[in-house]
């Protein structure tokens, strides 16, 4: 039995990213559909792995780079509530 592929580390970081800020502008919503639409079509073969983390590399690189993402997604979250939980 083949095992469910999963997105990279650096497309769950963008993903949690997205839909932290996805409440605060609409253009993080559309982007954090854009993404998931993308994975979607990556699992349906009808687009391929390296094309999707390619899209992926651009976004993070957009807002940062990855250690840059992750720090903001941690900092949202410590804002929004007072502590980190996943």
């Amino acid at each position: 039995m083949k095992k469910p592929e999963k997105p990279s580390p650096e497309a769950k970081a963008l993903s949690l990213f997205l839909m932290a800020y996805k409440t605060t502008s609409p253009a993080y919503k559309e982007k954090a559909k854009r993404i998931n639409r993308q994975w979607d079509l990556v699992m349906a073969e009808e687009l391929s792995k390296s094309d999707y983390l390619e899209d992926v590399k651009s976004m993070l690189n957009s807002y940062g780079g990855y250690a840059e993402v992750v720090e903001k997604t941690v900092r949202f979250y410590i804002e929004k509530t007072g502590e980190w939980t996943l």
